[in-house]
Parts: structure tokens; C-alpha cells; sequence
């Protein structure tokens, strides 16, 4: 039997898009596929990649031997390739599916043509999507929380592997579980933990390297479901010391994995203590459903505001009950017109369970033969909902533009849910200590920033005072951006903006119509003399005195904004005469 060789490699699969392989034995008798993918820049709610990204498995050989997840199509001959290097696929008994996400089970099918006999160990819902995914016959066992799957003792080794699974739906689909190997101590967490990263490092040796990108990950993949991921947490504390987290996506934690682990408890705690929440309600594997349920619930965290994803397949209808008539607000998508008789219960214990105290907004899941929406949202107002936001429509195959206006959509949804909170805060300040902070001047500025192109492209724009000059060398400066702001998201580490700066005698047009409240997915330049070309990283306005091109270099958190740091790459003045426009406030707990 074949043993993973340290460091072997499969060459690229083409000189367009950067593919190559990787194998390593991470363990006794466990080895790990890592397929990289390069050049990947986005991936799954839209969300831009600076560093590409990994599709991980792993084969573990025991008295038996079972092979946890497989990859992506598009490395499908070579993946088979290298897999059957080391082992022949006849003489795999097992294979763990820790969800069904074609990026993590893209092969499954053709691991069953190569092997009919092969077992295949889910979760129960994974099990159903299976069944629609590979069109094949297959062997199959559910497994939920507690149950265990015995490999034996390598008889080469004399280690003993002993799988315990556990449930952790949610995280980021409702099929996914957990899998624990008490021989080598390793958990297989597929997408949690994980963050798109591609290097040749199999380890997480440089976590500061590592961090924007872990970071960057949970919030738009994670901290939607941190509800959930808090009772994943407990799964985890009842399971002996483990020492390596072998995640689905990225560098395996390991080297640094208790501050992996710590910042995925403090995360999650924080945005799960409050006890109200919107439920965002989704179809899994129905049009893009799934998605663009996503993006709602990433606007929603961005506004401090929780958030709890619902299956409406997966959920049982006790769960569902609960969630719904729990929840501040709902938010549902368009469902198929005629749907079975298992989703229709669903449906009935959905509109059951909601109140007329709740906020509520519907929005197209782009499936096949939807209800209109507009039916939907008249259904939902006979029951005395108060709308959260206008119907979010879809009349086309959904691009980045509309992955925003779900998202911007959902931060909107979020300031409703926390604004008395907000407003507590403010209050709470010291009057002479409020009117202090009130008296730190600042200069009025525009920043602005445009990523993608043509239909893909998204632009936002904000008003901003918190800009101050950071370094010298190499010219860098440092800009406070709130968490609920559209455009955080396009300032990731990486990522291009434009300071446009504010003359003295002509700012106020300028900042009344960038202050203005837009609705999800307008344009902020409607009606504003821009040059688009001039900076790299976004439209500079023509009526500014200056502008400065930057690319974000790091960011800190505070509790309520994030902290750019930016080098300058570009500049120029428009007029050395003029002056900058300085905003004065008498306040300093709020703009």
C-alpha cells in the first residue's frame, strides 16, 4: 500500500488558471489532497479572494481505511490521479461527506463509479442532497452527535482510529458534521475554521499572514451562524485534547490552533448574547436560495445586529416553530409554486409561528417556478407584518451587484434591530465627556471605491472625518470605517480605495448627497462629476481639492468600526490654493 510522500506534488492542470496539487501525511496513517486553486478571486456570496484558495481531503488508514471528503470538479483527473497513487479506490470502505457544498463533493460520483461498494457516512440531511447530486445508486449511513465509526488498528503502525461524529448544522449549510479521529487527536471541521487561502504552507505557521484572511471568512461565512456555531463549540469541549484542526479550506490549524479556536468563541459569543435576532429563511439547494440568504445575514451581523439562518427543508417543524416565533424579524424567500408535500408543511408552520410584533421582507430565490413575489409579500401584509425593507427581486441570474443590494439590504434590516441598543449607548455617555470628544476636529473627505467590472462591478461611497496621515515611509495614513458602512466591504486587506478630499468652499452639495440614506443597490454617483479612471481604486470626484489612490494594508478592530491602515500609492491637488474642510461636531458618541 502506497504511503504519502512528504511534499508530493501534482503539476498544473493548464498555464491559464494556476491548479496544482498537494500531498503530505499529516499523522499516523493520515494523509492529506490539498488542491489549490490560485487564481480563484471569488467564491460563494460573491465576496472577493486576494489569495485564492484550497479544497482539502484526507484519507486516514486504519484496520480500514476512510477518505474524508473530495474536491472540486474542476480538479477532477488529477485529484483521481493522485488519489489513486495512493491507494486504490477499491480499497476505501468509507467515505465521510462532511457536507455537500460541490467544492467539498464535487467527486463523490465518481468515487462511487470506481468503487459501488464504497459506504458513504452523513449526516441525514447530506444524504438527501446526495441523492441529487450524483444520480447514482449508493451505500449509506446517517450520523448524528455521538455516533462512531471504528477504522480498527493499522497493522503496520499499531494505531488504533476510532471517528466520533458530531452535528454541526448550519456551519455553513444545515448538513454539516463534524468528525473526530481519537487515534491521532485531528478534527475534520470541512468549512469552519477554515478561510481561502492558498500557499504551499500545509500549516498555519504565520498567523499574521493568516488573520485578515481567517477573519474575513468568519464574517461573511461564520458569523451569520453564530448561534450555531456556539453549540458546536460545546460539541467540541466534550471531546479529549484536540491537537489539529483539518479544515476544508486553507492552511490546517495547528501550529497556532488555540488562537483559532479562542477567536471563534470570543466572535461568536459577542454577536450571540442578545436574545433578539432576525431569522433569514432559505431553501438549500434551490436556485441561489442559499446565497443570497448569505448575503442578507452577512448585512445584518455588519450592523451588530443576530442573525439565525433557517433551512425551511432541513428544519423540524418543532426547531422551525421556535426560531420563527422567537425571532424580531423574518425574512422568507419566494418558494416553488407547487412544492412537496414535506416543504408545503414547512411553509404552513412558517406563516403559523409569525406575529404581528415581527418585522418581515420576502426575496427571490431566482428558483424555477417560483410564487411571485408579489404574492408572496401580499400574503405576508394580510397577516399584519410590518415590512423591514422593499421586495428584493432578482430578474436575472444573480451578479455582484445584486449580492450587495441583498447585502446592503440586510444591514438596513440590522440598524432597525439594533437601534435601540444604539441608542442606549449614546445616552449612556458622560454629558462633559461627550462634549469633549465632540470638540476633536477632523477634515471632511470622500472615500470611494469600485472593484470588478461591467455587470460584476460594485461601486459605494461614504462620508468620512476620521482620516489621519499614519506614516512617512512609505506614505500611509489610517481611516475609521463603521461596520454597518457599504463600503467596509470593499476595503479589505488587499482591496484599492480613494480619499477624496473636501475643499473649504464648496463641500456642503458634496456631503449632503453622500450623507443621504440610499436604498440597497443604488448609485451613489448618480448626478456627481467623477473621473473613473484617474486612482486605481475608485472614482475620484471632480469637484474635490485633492484626492490620494490607496490599497488597504491592515485593518484593527474596534467595537464598532474597523481601523484601515492604507498605503498612498497615487496623489494630486486640483487647486494649491484652496483649503481642506474641517467638520466640526459638539457631540463625540455620534457623527
Amino acid at each position: 500500500m502506497a504511503v504519502a510522500s512528504e511534499n508530493a506534488t501534482v503539476a498544473p492542470l493548464n498555464s491559464d488558471q494556476r491548479l496544482s496539487l498537494q500531498c503530505e501525511e499529516i499523522s499516523t496513517d493520515t494523509s492529506t489532497i490539498r488542491c489549490l486553486d490560485w487564481d480563484r478571486s471569488r467564491f460563494d456570496i460573491e465576496f472577493g479572494l486576494r489569495n485564492g484558495t484550497t479544497y482539502n481531503s484526507y484519507l486516514i488508514r486504519g484496520a480500514k481505511t476512510a477518505l474524508v471528503d473530495t474536491s472540486h470538479l474542476k480538479f477532477k483527473d488529477t485529484w483521481l490521479q493522485l488519489l489513486k497513487q495512493q491507494i486504490e479506490p477499491t480499497a476505501i470502505d468509507y467515505l465521510i461527506v462532511s457536507h455537500t457544498e460541490p467544492d467539498h463533493s464535487g467527486l463523490v460520483g465518481q468515487i462511487i463509479d470506481l468503487n459501488p461498494e464504497i459506504e458513504i457516512l452523513a449526516s441525514k440531511v447530506a444524504l438527501q442532497f446526495l441523492q441529487d447530486q450524483v444520480h447514482r445508486p449508493f451505500r449509506s449511513r446517517a450520523v448524528k452527535t455521538g455516533e462512531q465509526l471504528d477504522l480498527g488498528t493499522n497493522p503496520t503502525s499499531g494505531k488504533a482510529h476510532r471517528f466520533e461524529f458530531l452535528s454541526a448544522p448550519n456551519l455553513h449549510w444545515p448538513d454539516t458534521i463534524f468528525s473526530f479521529d481519537h487515534g491521532t487527536g485531528i478534527l475534520y471541521t470541512c468549512d469552519a475554521f477554515g478561510m481561502h487561502y492558498c500557499s504551499d504552507d500545509v500549516y498555519d505557521k504565520n498567523p499574521s499572514a493568516l488573520a485578515p484572511d481567517f477573519r474575513f471568512y468568519y464574517d461573511c461565512l461564520m458569523g451569520p451562524n453564530a448561534r450555531s456555531l456556539v453549540q458546536a463549540l460545546k460539541r467540541m469541549d466534550t471531546l479529549p485534547e484536540i491537537n489539529t484542526i483539518a479544515v476544508g479550506h486553507g492552511p490546517l490549524l495547528r501550529d497556532h490552533l488555540n488562537l483559532w479556536v479562542d477567536d471563534y468563541r470570543q466572535w461568536s459569543s459577542q454577536r450571540s448574547e442578545s436574545e433578539s435576532y432576525a431569522a433569514v429563511c432559505y431553501l438549500s439547494q434551490y436556485g441561489f436560495c442559499d446565497r443570497l440568504s448569505q448575503s442578507i445575514a452577512h448585512g445584518i451581523g455588519k450592523a451588530d445586529a443576530q442573525v439565525q439562518l433557517v433551512d425551511l427543508r432541513a428544519c423540524e417543524a418543532q426547531e422551525l416553530s421556535g426560531l420563527i416565533g422567537g425571532a424580531k424579524a423574518v425574512v422568507v424567500p419566494t418558494w416553488p409554486s407547487q412544492p412537496d408535500a414535506e416543504l408545503q408543511s414547512s411553509i404552513g408552520t412558517l406563516l403559523a409561528a409569525l406575529n404581528t410584533k415581527q418585522w418581515v421582507a420576502v426575496y427571490d430565490a431566482y428558483g424555477g417556478n417560483d410564487v411571485p413575489i408579489d404574492e408572496l409579500a401580499s400574503q405576508l401584509r394580510s397577516l399584519e407584518q410590518k415590512e423591514a425593507f422593499s421586495p428584493l427581486r432578482i430578474r436575472k441570474v444573480p451578479d455582484s451587484n445584486d449580492y450587495q443590494r441583498f447585502e446592503e439590504a440586510g444591514t438596513d434590516l440590522g440598524q432597525l434591530l439594533s437601534r435601540a441598543k444604539t441608542m442606549a449607548a449614546m445616552k449612556s455617555l458622560d454629558s462633559n465627556l461627550d462634549k469633549a470628544l465632540g470638540r476633536l476636529s477632523g477634515g471632511l473627505y470622500v472615500v470611494t471605491a469600485s472593484q470588478g467590472l461591467g455587470s460584476n462591478r460594485r461601486r459605494s461611497a461614504m462620508v468620512a472625518s476620521w482620516v489621519s496621515q499614519a506614516s512617512f515611509t512609505p506614505p500611509g495614513l489610517t481611516v475609521a470605517v463603521a461596520k454597518d458602512r457599504a463600503i467596509e466591504t470593499l476595503m479589505q486587506v488587499g482591496d484599492r480605495f480613494v480619499i477624496n478630499v473636501l475643499r473649504e468652499d464648496n463641500y456642503q452639495p458634496l456631503m449632503r448627497h453622500f450623507l443621504k440614506r440610499f436604498p440597497p443597490g443604488a448609485d451613489r454617483f448618480a448626478g456627481i462629476n467623477v473621473l473613473e479612471d484617474a486612482a486605481d481604486g475608485g472614482p475620484v470626484l471632480l469637484d474635490a481639492l485633492a484626492f490620494l489612490g490607496c490599497r488597504v494594508e491592515q485593518r484593527l478592530e474596534s467595537p464598532d468600526h474597523w481601523i484601515i491602515y492604507a498605503v498612498v500609492e497615487q496623489g494630486n491637488v486640483a487647486d494649491a490654493e484652496a483649503s481642506t474642510a474641517v467638520h466640526h461636531r459638539k457631540v463625540g458618541n455620534h457623527y
